[in-house]
């Protein structure tokens, strides 16, 4: 069995920077918490948590603290939370993507200037959750094709088009092409990151040609879902999975070549031993 490895699986600029930061904490003496997973990969959530690091579920649970370091990860957060954390007197440790941080500045300006904020990306994500925290007006989030086409504004306002950083590019220029047809005065800012963009091209590229695909990744990874689409586009057996414990593979017995990829917040360990344990079981 030949495996096929994708050069950018694994930890992105952003996630490796978050992660390294809180153990970097550890022995500090101080209590340390995150303000939500610090990613998206329940094993390295668990090993920080063994070794003290608790995780702040809610804003709620961050403003019953009086003491301490709050982290805040890669994900971003609103506007709102930074004060807070100020007016608790805690200390913040901000781990913002600077590709997050980015979108920030760039609605908060733009809303400032009167124009309408509309995000394109996955409601309720943390990521998505925090750039609105940064728009003066309340802002609108698109993710599909009939979102996009039965959204309602003002024609003599000015829109923004922003978009989460690990949302599909190929889907962000759909929406919109969606939001130009129909006449809006639009300002698109591309804001899908690099690395994701690269991602999933390579990601597609091998899926398109392997017999199978392993798309590993937290099951609340919004990006490693991006990266199952992808694949499951190109390849039907195409398996999402978390660690080596989830796979469970039925490959055609002429199956010959398997493709792996991983998102941006898949520990190399957990690459490793799948990539490990395909090549010498098949």
């Amino acid at each position: 069995m030949q495996v096929i490895l994708a050069k950018s699986a694994g930890f992105c600029f952003g996630v490796k920077r978050a992660v390294e930061k809180v153990y970097e904490q550890i022995d500090s003496g101080r209590k340390i918490y995150t303000y939500g997973p610090i990613i998206h990969n329940e094993e390295v959530v668990r090993d920080l948590e063994e070794r003290g690091v608790k995780v702040i579920e809610d804003e709620k649970e961050l403003a019953g603290l009086k003491e301490g370091a709050v982290v805040i990860r890669s994900h971003g957060v609103p506007r709102r939370i930074y004060e807070l954390i100020d007016q608790n007197g805690l200390e913040c440790i901000d781990v913002t993507c600077p590709f997050v941080k980015r979108i920030h500045n760039i609605v908060e300006k733009e809303s400032g200037e009167g124009r309408r904020i509309v995000i394109i990306g996955n409601d309720g994500h943390p990521e998505v959750e925090g750039i609105k925290g940064w728009s003066h007006t309340p802002a609108a989030v698109i993710e599909s094709v009939k979102e996009a086409e039965n959204f309602e504004t003002d024609f003599s306002q000015p829109l923004c088009i922003v978009s989460q950083t690990t949302f599909n590019y190929n889907k962000f220029q759909e929406l919109v092409e969606i939001f130009q047809k129909r006449g809006y005065n639009v300002t698109v800012v591309n804001t899908i990151c690099n690395a994701t963009e690269e991602r999933q091209k390579e990601a597609g590229e091998i899926a398109a040609k392997v017999d199978a695909m392993i798309v590993i990744g937290g099951r609340h990874s919004s990006n490693t879902q991006k990266l199952y689409e992808i694949c499951r586009g190109k390849c039907a057996a195409t398996y999402f999975i978390q660690t080596l414990e989830d796979l469970h593979l039925e490959l055609p017995k002429t199956a010959a070549l398997v493709g792996i990829t991983a998102g941006a917040s898949t520990p190399n360990n957990i690459i490793e031993e799948v990539q490990n344990y395909v090549r010498i079981n098949f």
